[in-house]
Formats: C-alpha cells, sequence, structure tokens
C-alpha cells in the first residue's frame, strides 16, 4: 500500500470517528505533510482519494471541508432492488407496511402499456427507517394480471425475490423519471418533513422479459441522505 493510501485511510477514520466532525476543516496540506513526514504532493494524493469518495469539498481560500458522508448511492440506471442495495452498502434500516391492498386500476396508468380500467393493481406503501427515521417511502402499484398476492412477510423483506424465486418471473428492464419536488402530504406525515422541503422522487415502469408492463413505483428520498450516481464513459467523436 502506498503511503497516500495509508493517509487517506487514517483520515477517513478520523472523519468517521469524528475527530475532524462534519462541516470542519481538515488540517492544511502543510500541517498533514508536517504530521505524516511526507511530501505535501502525496498530501495532495491522499486528499484527491476523499475527496473522490466523497468525505472533502475543497473550497477556495479555506481549505478541505469535511462532508456528511453518511449518504447512500442509488443507481441511475440498473434495475436493483431496495434489498440488494442494502446488503451491498450493508445499508442497516427497517421496512414497515403502511398500506397493502388491492384496488382498481389507478386512473393514470388506465391506457398506458396495455391497462385496462376492469383490471386490478396492488397497492403497496412501505417506509424505510435508518436510526429510527423514515428515509424512503416506496410506493408500488403491481399488476394483479401478473402478481396476484403479496404477503406482508414477502413486502417487509425483498418483493423481487418473491417475484423471481417463488413466481418464476423474468424481470426484463424498465423506465425512469427522476425529479426533485415539494414534499408531498404523505412525505409531510411520515418523514417528519416541512412544506418547503423538496425531496427526490423517482418513478419507475418495470416490465417483463416478454415486453410485459407489471409495476409501477414511486420512491420518495430524504434529499440529504441519498445521492444518486452512475459511472460514465465519453464516448469517442465521430468525424464529421
Amino acid at each position: 500500500m502506498n503511503k497516500f493510501e495509508k493517509i487517506y485511510l487514517d483520515i477517513e477514520q478520523k472523519i468517521k470517528s469524528g475527530e475532524y466532525p462534519i462541516s470542519s476543516l481538515i488540517p492544511s496540506e502543510h500541517e498533514l505533510a508536517k504530521h505524516y513526514g511526507v511530501s505535501r504532493e502525496t498530501i495532495r494524493k491522499a486528499q484527491k482519494l476523499l475527496l473522490e469518495n466523497g468525505f472533502i469539498q475543497k473550497k477556495q481560500g479555506r481549505g478541505s471541508i469535511v462532508l456528511d458522508y453518511h449518504r447512500f448511492s442509488l443507481p441511475v440506471s440498473g434495475l436493483v432492488s431496495y434489498k440488494e442495495l442494502q446488503v451491498e452498502q450493508n445499508i442497516n434500516s427497517l421496512t414497515r407496511i403502511i398500506q397493502n391492498e388491492k384496488i382498481a386500476a389507478p386512473d393514470f396508468l388506465i391506457g398506458q402499456n396495455g391497462i385496462k380500467a376492469t383490471e386490478q393493481f396492488i397497492h403497496l406503501i412501505r417506509t424505510r427507517e435508518m436510526n429510527e427515521e423514515v428515509m424512503i417511502i416506496d410506493e408500488d402499484y403491481i399488476r394483479c394480471e401478473v402478481v396476484e398476492h403479496i404477503p406482508n412477510e414477502i413486502a417487509e423483506d425483498s418483493i423481487y425475490q418473491f417475484f423471481e424465486d417463488d413466481l418464476n418471473l423474468i424481470i426484463g428492464y424498465a423506465t425512469k423519471d427522476f425529479i426533485a419536488e415539494k414534499a408531498s402530504a404523505l412525505d409531510i406525515e411520515l418523514m417528519n418533513l416541512n412544506p418547503m422541503d423538496y425531496v427526490i422522487s423517482v418513478s419507475s415502469n418495470v416490465f417483463l422479459e416478454d415486453t410485459t408492463f407489471f409495476q409501477h413505483s414511486i420512491s420518495h428520498h430524504r434529499l440529504e441522505k441519498f445521492s444518486f450516481s452512475e459511472f460514465a464513459r465519453r464516448k469517442p467523436r465521430l468525424n464529421a
């Protein structure tokens, strides 16, 4: 392991332990170089890792400020269940079921993707709690033509595992829309927000591999607790 990587890990530990609190300044390059007995270039490499991993932000004329690193990264593309994210990112959370019932097809879905007014949907609302605070509200409309019933114990765990392992559904793809919007009445009630607060809303239409539409989901995320990330590579320019 290189010196700058060791220094990065040491500063990361100091941030996580609270020795360098959130919103405080970490020591200057000169101070860190003297403390670790290395060059300022080595410190810059360590700071670059801290910057890339969301622990600090450099402010011109002020130094490096410790960021609130307690954010969970959610992918922009890809189709991943909350349970899979929970395991992958070691998220300690509790799922509570607010509603799980069959309803008539909602008006906003009728006429889209072959949905008829005579159809029924499972209307599932769940909250995701972390440290006794609701951070996410998940609202799902699941087509009864495809999924007849979701037991509460399944809804508290992983509906996608149930879909794929128990019902043998092959989930193919989804379309997603991201928008920042003012907190809804449900957000205000369940996430203890103010009417002027904003949330990140992610709406998805999910399809089986054979292109059958079967799920519409709306997830509201606390703005300050989540980041949405994706690896992006620039494509080569085409010659005109």
